[in-house]
């Protein structure tokens, strides 16, 4: 096994497989002997991208290279994320095509010499999809909770993405090196949907075809979808829409600053109406409050690839709270200055509040998230 695999090293891998994990330790092992049987007699090698898990995910992998010297790990430390990992994997590989492909076995692994084959043998496709709803195709056990709500994303995804695309969700898929490389510069690399980015961000429509595969259960470990994962989508399509004008980051940290005014006024409110406070004491505690859960929110969704955590999050706060208190003061500034001088109060405050946000976002994104 080990002189076979070491023979198949010495010559350039012809398919590379890009497997992005957290927390799948138990799950290395079996895909790799799935992918050892399933791809005999092709020159592959399968990179396991990993974001640091706390389980010996990457640990694991490098066994399994002692083993199978075509099997690497490349290991991320402070930085998260399927869709960045994907990327990462791509462009460190030099074979002309790859795959991408979930680590919990939930994909079919069988699929993937027939995914070459098609590539190879029609030079007008830039990429093979696996489809759960095309014929043949299955969603497996899914719940039909779940079901609807992959319906949903993928009718939001049609926004962007061609119509004829039947399953753009999938995380399952194989492409040329090349219509990867023309896209590159220009993916947005936010949160799990890949496919989405890639088919939206390639600077010539990518000519596609579609495979069915049954979606299978996981395999071990947990499943790493959250809330969160939904808001990423989102954030994914909108700045694939709106992006090129306005950063996806202060679109929803300006969100978020929103919701963080309907909550002073509430948080006001109450404090005078039902706790009787005197309007400054009420005022302060609603400022606060209001300035805890903006601060809460953005280091859960908006820099969730740079979260503060533990101590950290304190200091978080208070470098998001000084920040804010200069931007507090630079929204009275210049609504008061264009107020003075032009007297139309509601141009004048919109100003002020535009000042405050872009000053708020561009600070705390310096100093409160800075990249590690």
């Amino acid at each position: 096994m080990i002189e076979g695999a070491k023979d198949q090293l010495s010559q350039s891998a012809e398919l590379a497989i890009i497997i992005p994990t957290f927390r799948e330790a138990g799950n290395v092992a079996e895909l790799t002997r799935r992918l050892v049987d399933c791809l005999a007699g092709l020159k592959w090698e399968a990179i396991f991208v990993d974001d640091d898990s706390n389980d010996g995910t990457a640990s694991s992998v490098r066994e399994l290279s002692l083993i199978h010297p075509n099997v690497r790990c490349i290991q991320r430390i402070g930085r998260r994320g399927l869709s960045s990992a994907c990327v990462e994997g791509m462009l460190s590989t030099s074979a002309p095509y790859v795959a991408v492909m979930d680590a919990d076995l939930q994909h079919d692994e069988a699929l993937l010499p027939t995914m070459l084959q098609k590539l190879q043998s029609d030079r007008e496709l830039d990429i093979v999809v696996g489809s759960r709803h095309v014929e043949g195709g299955s969603l497996g056990e899914w719940s039909e909770q779940r079901a609807s709500i992959s319906r949903w994303a993928t009718r939001l995804s049609h926004l962007v993405l061609p119509k004829t695309l039947k399953d753009p969700m999938s995380g399952f898929f194989m492409m040329r090196r090349d219509s990867f490389m023309g896209a590159v510069r220009r993916l947005s690399s936010v949160g799990f949907k890949i496919l989405v980015d890639l088919f939206a961000s390639s600077p010539k429509p990518l000519k596609f075809a579609e495979l069915p595969y049954t979606f299978r259960t996981r395999h071990a470990g947990e499943s790493k979808l959250d809330s969160q994962v939904a808001w990423d989508y989102l954030m994914l399509l909108a700045d694939k829409t709106v992006g090129h004008l306005v950063p996806v980051r202060f679109l929803s940290f300006a969100l978020i600053g929103g919701l963080g005014v309907f909550l002073h006024m509430a948080l006001l409110s109450t404090c005078l109406s039902l706790m009787a406070l005197p309007f400054k004491q009420a005022q302060a505690a609603a400022t606060i409050g209001a300035m805890v859960f903006n601060y809460t929110i953005n280091n859960a969704m908006t820099y969730r690839d740079r979260r503060r955590k533990g101590w950290r999050w304190w200091t978080g706060l208070l470098s998001f709270s000084i920040a804010c208190s200069v931007g507090a003061i630079a929204n009275v500034g210049i609504a008061s200055y264009l107020f003075d001088h032009q007297n139309h109060w509601v141009l004048s405050a919109i100003s002020g509040i535009l000042v405050g946000a872009v000053w708020n976002y561009a600070i705390t994104s310096v100093y409160t998230w800075k990249r590690a």
